[in-house]
């Protein structure tokens, strides 16, 4: 293959799991650690 398909290839994978790994952490198990600053500072 040519090499500009395999780096186009290997970019869009590592945006792939980029994304993935954001999703999980943001509504996955980890999520439930996260605090949100809007709930903190109500009046």
């Amino acid at each position: 293959m040519e090499p500009a398909i395999v780096l186009i290839i290997s970019l869009c994978a590592i945006v792939i799991l980029i994304t993935a790994l954001s999703i999980y952490t943001s509504f996955g198990p980890p999520g439930k650690e996260l605090s949100d600053p809007f709930e903190d500072h109500e009046d």
